[in-house]
């Protein structure tokens, strides 16, 4: 690995304040831009479709490229960069419906939050209005969650901060754990906080076991393009009421698919990919 074109950088608790620098960075200089425009030109671009989707992709760019040059190039002496080389094609005909039964078993487990009541009621309402924004343009929503959010968030929360707890010597799944519990979080609700920390634990494995970050982004964009068809045609992100089959249903088929191909992926596929 010491003639790796790839850094290998680590994480710590200062490249996790380097990043959260960098968003905000880049958030207040599209929220300053946005001011300007509205004096100079008397026109509020924030209520413009795509607004949003500029507004991430600054956020999410300023912070990857502070991390890039005050983690990364001084203590490596290279730029990021990542491994997004393809697999054979064995690998994703055990890897996606590994990915589709952990949806399936995270829709269930999530479904028992609950939707009503004096917290989770009017927090409940709170997310569904936020999110029900996002379907106002199909277009702006299709770019910003099966295109943007795989791209960035796996760059992130896989490629950065997974792969920097290991190099750092953390144990892998303890880095996949980790990496998706912050993963989690930045959901900002309880109810996608469970489905992505189930889903960061597959993608971050799958990284860790393809040594290819593409696999990941791929499977990001495939369980987000899923739930944007099922809210875009079902008006609704759940499998049970889009299809009209029981909870239990789309729970046993989720254990069945993500524990045979679990079980196929971990025990028959043994090629790791070296990032030289």
């Amino acid at each position: 690995m010491g003639n790796s074109k790839y850094p290998k950088f680590t994480f710590t608790w200062f490249g996790g304040v380097v990043l959260v620098v960098g968003l905000f960075v880049g958030t207040m200089a599209v929220s300053l831009f946005s001011t300007f425009w509205k004096v100079v030109f008397r026109e509020n671009i924030e209520l413009k479709d795509w607004f949003l989707m500029v507004a991430n992709s600054v956020g999410f760019l300023t912070a990857i490229a502070f991390f890039d040059f005050f983690i990364v190039r001084r203590t490596t002496q290279k730029k990021l960069n990542f491994n997004l080389s393809s697999v054979n094609f064995s690998t994703y005909l055990l890897i996606f419906p590994m990915m589709a039964g952990m949806m399936f078993i995270s829709e269930f487990i999530a479904a028992q939050i609950p939707t009503t009541g004096p917290f989770f009621g009017e927090f409940y309402e709170y997310f569904t209005q936020l999110m029900s924004q996002l379907t106002d343009n199909p277009v702006v929503m299709i770019i910003m969650t099966v295109i943007m959010a795989p791209i960035f968030e796996e760059i992130i929360f896989r490629g950065i901060i997974q792969k920097g707890l290991i190099n750092k010597g953390v144990e892998p799944w303890k880095a996949i754990l980790y990496a998706s519990i912050i993963f989690g979080v930045v959901h900002g609700n309880p109810w996608q906080f469970i489905s992505a920390v189930m889903l960061g634990c597959v993608l971050g494995l799958v990284y860790h076991k393809t040594k290819s970050l593409l696999m990941p982004i791929l499977l990001h964009a495939f369980n987000n393009l899923t739930l944007s068809l099922l809210v875009l045609y079902g008006k609704d992100e759940s499998f049970a009421k889009v299809l009209h089959v029981s909870e239990w249903l789309v729970l046993a088929v989720g254990i069945v698919l993500f524990s045979l191909f679990y079980y196929l992926f971990m025990k028959k596929y043994k090629v790791h990919y070296a990032e030289m």
